[in-house]
């Protein structure tokens, strides 16, 4: 039978690499924002929540909502300013939308530009109301990116003290260490999951702990679908997270967030939801620790074959 979650829950803190930010090892993940139908108050409430539980890092893009999620945020930040001094605000640039937000864009397509990058910057600071972004991204590797110029990019933001840390999105091991032998990155967020395991297999994961840098990890419960999805192996792979869950008294998304979480190279887990309950929940996965038997059931489930 699952037990409550303990009411003095708190969040650890993580240094992402020896030179990174240091950050909550649960990250609230802010893309769905714009649906969660809050009031400016209600996200005051909501970050404040996150703070009781330890979560202060919070993951945006410029994005999310039709390039609207940043200023909800900000919103919250003018209303309630001393909370600013008390969060780590990350975001992501690099994708170019085809939106009413950005009618001058006639294609969807990806722009490293320095150009584009220091104005994302420019534009996600208006928007969220503050001096500096704690973390810049790199929304998505693009075949156009200049490594030299990114690198460049990336400095000048950097003295101007405009962003304090940069990293990547979704890039591969090589991409990522083109551009960290150029300028030292803190985190490569990338898909990971029960549903999606590559980055254990691709060299991803290998390549970052062998450079000292956590990966931060978006869709850790597969947008939802380790509930209820249909994919190959899915039903069985359910039925093993909750036998686990069950045995050791805990929430399934916590042994989840548990799995991911105990990987060598330390992974910082994104949160997608509005829901504090849920938050909570992820919060919990860092409490504990799997037996070596039960980690590898769940990669069993997952991959539906046996270790060879």
């Amino acid at each position: 039978m699952t037990q409550s979650l303990p009411s003095n829950l708190m969040c650890p803190r993580t240094a992402t690499c020896t030179q990174g930010p240091e950050l909550s090892r649960i990250v609230a993940g802010m893309w769905r924002m714009s649906e969660w139908a809050m009031s400016v108050e209600a996200r005051v409430g909501f970050i404040e929540r996150c703070l009781e539980l330890g979560v202060t890092s919070f993951d945006h893009a410029d994005i999310y909502g039709g390039y609207g999620v940043e200023s909800l945020f900000g919103d919250a930040l003018r209303l309630q300013p001393s909370l600013r001094a008390r969060i780590e605000i990350i975001t992501k640039c690099g994708i170019k939308l085809v939106s009413p937000q950005r009618a001058q864009h006639a294609i969807q397509h990806y722009d490293t530009s320095a150009a584009h990058i220091v104005n994302s910057v420019e534009q996600s600071l208006r928007q969220l109301g503050t001096d500096h972004l704690d973390v810049l991204l790199i929304h998505r590797p693009d075949p156009l990116m200049d490594f030299d110029e990114m690198a460049h990019t990336f400095e000048g933001l950097r003295q101007a003290g405009k962003v304090l840390h940069f990293g990547v999105s979704n890039f591969s091991r090589h991409q990522f260490e083109a551009l960290n032998k150029r300028i030292s990155l803190v985190t490569n967020q990338v898909e990971f999951s029960p549903l999606h395991t590559a980055p254990m297999f691709d060299q991803t994961f290998d390549g970052l702990q062998d450079l000292g840098v956590s990966p931060m990890i978006w869709s850790p419960l597969a947008g939802g679908r380790l509930f209820n999805g249909s994919e190959a192996h899915a039903d069985n792979l359910r039925l093993v997270i909750k036998g686990i869950a069950d045995e050791l008294g805990q929430p399934f998304a916590s042994v989840v967030f548990a799995w991911i979480m105990q990987l060598p190279s330390r992974p910082v887990p994104l949160t997608g939801t509005g829901r504090i309950e849920a938050i909570a929940v992820a919060v919990a996965g860092t409490r504990f620790t799997l037996s070596k038997a039960d980690w590898f059931k769940i990669l069993r489930a997952a991959r539906g074959h046996e270790v060879a």
